[in-house]
């Protein structure tokens, strides 16, 4: 069966999972594409007939999916249409990600029949500490494009495609080493927030700042205030250093204390898994 209309779901404040997601479409090469960026909005309270595709592109916190994504999914429905899941982490795990996000869009009426689980460029790499930097590369995102030929060309060659068990995609693993190490040093992290739980929040060098607003349209989170760019709102902030990353005047910063550790410990690159 052909589908002729692919529906992106994305939720990339940074920008990592669109470059994925695009190279995915271009791949299931649909006549008509269309787009939804849940970094800034949520999804129509539609039902996608079951002769379309979906898109479903989420980034990893920590092994989870995360949640501002899956809510922003709102009241989308599916009517067995079938949709590609993919999970983006910054090179050290995805965790129960996939499996999660699977679940969600189950359970919204759609038919996984693919899975990937792709490596971005950590939110918290910077020049400093870096983790998967420049990720997705252009190797990357040339095996996305082909996974998503391999996907087009599946559902054209079947008309009821059967659910895709993401259970089964063989995620890559981390040394013991690096595994006992992180551990360790997320243990020792709880007991200080506990003594001292300030968030740690992204902040901003008033001599660099210009005011231009560029951190406020990027926020996925609402969380900096027009015309009070130097301050971020600690109850809204997800930590997604879309302002960091984005600010032309490399004014915010956010010195994570997880960067370091997953720059010394996760250094090896990680393959994209994909499956079908």
């Amino acid at each position: 069966m052909l589908y002729d209309t692919l529906h992106t779901f994305v939720f990339s404040p940074t920008g990592t999972g669109r470059r994925t997601a695009d190279a995915i479409a271009r791949g299931f090469g649909a006549a008509n594409r269309c787009d939804c960026d849940l970094a800034h909005c949520e999804a129509s309270p539609v039902t996608l007939p079951r002769e379309s595709a979906a898109l479903f592109v989420v980034p990893v916190y920590g092994g989870r999916v995360a949640p501002a994504s899956l809510r922003r999914l709102g009241q989308l429905r599916g009517d067995r249409t079938p949709a590609v899941l993919v999970v983006l982490y910054g090179n050290r795990s995805a965790g129960r990600a996939l499996r999660e996000l699977e679940a969600a869009v189950c359970g919204r009426g759609f038919v996984p029949v693919a899975a990937a689980a792709c490596v971005g460029e950590h939110s918290y790499s910077s020049h400093r500490w870096p983790i998967a930097a420049g990720r997705p590369d252009a190797d990357d995102l040339a095996r996305a494009e082909a996974f998503g030929c391999r996907t087009a060309d599946l559902l054209a060659r079947t008309e009821h495609p059967a659910a895709y068990d993401c259970a089964t995609l063989r995620l890559p693993r981390n040394p013991l080493l690096a595994t006992l190490r992180f551990a360790r040093f997320v243990l020792r992290y709880r007991r200080a927030r506990k003594r001292d739980p300030r968030p740690l929040l992204p902040v901003t060098d008033a001599a660099r700042c210009t005011a231009c607003g560029r951190c406020v349209a990027l926020c996925p989170a609402e969380a900096i205030a027009p015309g009070d760019e130097l301050h971020t709102d600690p109850a809204r902030c997800i930590r997604c250093c879309a302002c960091v990353k984005g600010c032309p005047a490399a004014a915010r910063s956010y010195d994570s204390p997880f960067a370091p550790v997953l720059s010394r410990l996760f250094r090896q690159r990680k393959p994209d898994v994909f499956s079908l």
